[in-house]
């Protein structure tokens, strides 16, 4: 087996979901793949990944370099060192946020102002992240909180990006989304000897390969459900050899290594904060929208002191063959009400959709009421999900 060069199988600008695709050297350049070794069967088929739902996962950013990236707080993102330049002022990077698709007429874009790439990278080797900063804060879709230790570090993970999909084939206009199941770092120093066992974390499926982050998914988060059920992120594309190779998972920076470094330097940017990690609450209880009617959804949050958020996050996931008809508005505990939709969006069917309001006037624990009203007869619906990161 080859081995991995850090320098030429980075995953910029490619990144696929579950394809063998050829291998990056830099943020937007691609070479031709190497021949495969004595003995590998690789298989230039697309496999894993499936394509991701509107709303499904609003914290996932489009970086124009052909990166991917995360919201760590509304207005700064979090991606891979390897994805961008040196640290400094930097307009040129755009970022498309708020849609699976990138041609979706109501996609949210930004520019950079600002770009932070940790002072270790590639010294001699990790440290493979950075942080972008915008010229405005995205404030209708969630943020991703990051891991701050290792109690996440393992299980099945959540890939997604917009990569290739083929063998040196171009990068996707949907979000595709897979899982890949953790890989113990013995397992994948057997395949990477030069592994930084301290600050990366691999993934894939060891024996038969199939599923992958690829060419174009570069920067993009690693990330599963904490013990409140809330996204949490653990890992940021890396590198590997390949796309999908049996014995050649995935490796990822372990995001909980570089946490307070992440945390530090996303201050001296300034802007927005995130919301504390385990401050997410989600009801997953079907709420049946009869015609005509008001119904309620709630969340008792405990455990949650203080007060909630500035930026909080209202994940909300309504069945529904008119949204014309729906008024929707969350309740605070003292009773106070802060609309979040009222009856727009026409024709259209359903609800997937983030809100950001600002709730620090109101005390966290308690329990929080998802109200919804059709006003209109004829279509009905339900509750399907929502969740509030406070």
């Amino acid at each position: 087996m080859t081995t991995p060069l850090r320098s030429a199988l980075r995953r910029a600008a490619l990144v696929t979901i579950g394809a063998v695709a050829v291998l990056g050297a830099a943020a937007g350049q691609a070479l031709a793949a190497p021949p495969p070794a004595p003995g590998d069967d690789v298989q230039p088929q697309v496999v894993g990944g499936t394509r991701a739902a509107q709303g499904e996962f609003p914290f996932m950013v489009r970086l124009s370099m052909g990166c991917g990236g995360a919201l760590y707080t509304q207005d700064i993102v979090l991606t891979a060192a390897h994805c961008v330049g040196a640290t400094g002022n930097n307009t040129s990077i755009g970022v498309t946020a708020g849609a699976v698709d990138l041609q979706d007429a109501n996609r949210i874009t930004r520019t950079s102002t600002y770009v932070y790439r940790a002072p270790g990278y590639n010294n001699p080797s990790g440290d493979d992240w950075a942080l972008i900063k915008l010229n405005s804060p995205i404030t209708n879709q969630a943020t991703l909180p990051i891991a701050t230790s290792t109690a996440f570090d393992t299980g099945t993970f959540t890939v997604a990006g917009w990569g290739a999909a083929t063998e040196g084939g171009g990068q996707q206009r949907y979000l595709l989304k897979a899982t890949v199941p953790f890989v113990t770092d013995s397992q994948c120093q057997q395949a990477y000897s030069d592994l930084v066992p301290s600050e990366e974390i691999c993934a894939g499926n060891w024996s038969s390969g199939g599923v992958d982050t690829c060419q174009g998914d570069s920067g993009g988060p690693m990330f599963r459900r904490d013990n409140n059920n809330a996204w949490i992120q653990v890992g940021i594309v890396s590198w590997g050899i390949g796309c999908a190779r049996p014995q050649n998972p995935g490796v990822y920076s372990q995001v909980s290594a570089f946490a307070s470094a992440i945390a530090a330097a996303a201050a001296n940017l300034g802007g927005t904060t995130p919301p504390p990690p385990g401050r997410t609450f989600e009801s997953t209880t079907d709420v049946t929208i009869p015609d005509n009617s008001t119904v309620s959804s709630p969340i008792t949050v405990s455990g949650a002191s203080g007060a909630a958020s500035a930026s909080a996050a209202v994940e909300v996931h309504i069945v529904h063959t008119y949204r014309g008809d729906l008024v929707v508005d969350l309740v605070a505990p003292d009773g106070t009400v802060y609309n979040l939709l009222n009856r727009s969006g026409g024709s259209a069917d359903n609800v997937d959709q983030t809100f950001t309001k600002n709730l620090s006037s109101e005390t966290a624990n308690g329990t929080w009421n998802l109200r919804v009203r059709d006003a209109a007869t004829q279509d009905t619906g339900y509750i399907d999900s929502w969740k509030i990161s406070l």
